[in-house]
């Protein structure tokens, strides 16, 4: 398993950044409040030099997300992305990020995309979108599918991370609950700290 994984599994919060305005400043933030693990969609301005700056900071790991294409994920393993998280499920994405040497984060929802997902190589999975679904839909899919580890996204709040995680989950990626806070530090403070009690 990668490095990435390996972060984003300890971490166990993955903040989503997505055409947020000075990404710089949330993710100092975002470190200040314990968040260390970050997501920059690749529909956000800029994206791909925002993935190179953020990749000086060696305490960060920076993922590139919303990644659809073997183009994209070429473009962002060039800019130094650790991991490639995708909405869908697309083989060619996880093929790219392969010959790369990165790992994919395929976006899934149904028993069948996970089991692919996995046949395929993806090391993590993306469970998108989450929230209307509920915990207890990641506990069921956990029963046949215990060894694939799933990153839980989509409609993920401070007041839902925990019962996703207690329910299994691997993670959980947290966008504008988080990254648009009026206090991002606090409310990364606050999640990370529910996290671990999870």
């Amino acid at each position: 398993m990668s490095a990435a994984i390996d972060a984003i599994r300890s971490g166990r919060v993955v903040a989503i950044l997505r055409r947020i305005p000075d990404p710089e400043r949330v993710v100092r933030a975002l470190q200040e409040g314990g968040i260390a693990i970050v997501e920059i969609t690749l529909d956000s301005d800029a994206a791909l030099e925002t993935i190179a700056r953020l990749r000086d900071d060696p305490q960060l790991v920076v993922l590139a997300g919303t990644v659809r294409t073997g183009q994209e994920a070429e473009a962002a393993a060039e800019r130094g992305a650790q991991a490639c998280v995708g909405p869908a499920l697309v083989p060619e994405v996880i093929d790219a990020c392969r010959t790369l040497g990165l790992p994919a984060i395929p976006g899934a929802l149904t028993p069948t995309e996970v089991e692919t997902a996995r046949r395929l190589g993806a090391p993590m999975v993306k469970l998108f979108p989450a929230a209307r679904l509920g915990p207890a839909y990641v506990r069921d899919l956990l029963g046949p599918f215990r060894d694939v580890p799933l990153l839980v996204t989509g409609g993920i709040d401070a007041a839902n991370a925990v019962a996703f995680l207690r329910a299994g989950a691997g993670a959980v990626g947290v966008g504008s609950a988080l990254v648009a806070a009026d206090d991002v530090a606090a409310a990364a403070r606050n999640l990370i700290g529910s996290a671990r009690d999870a």
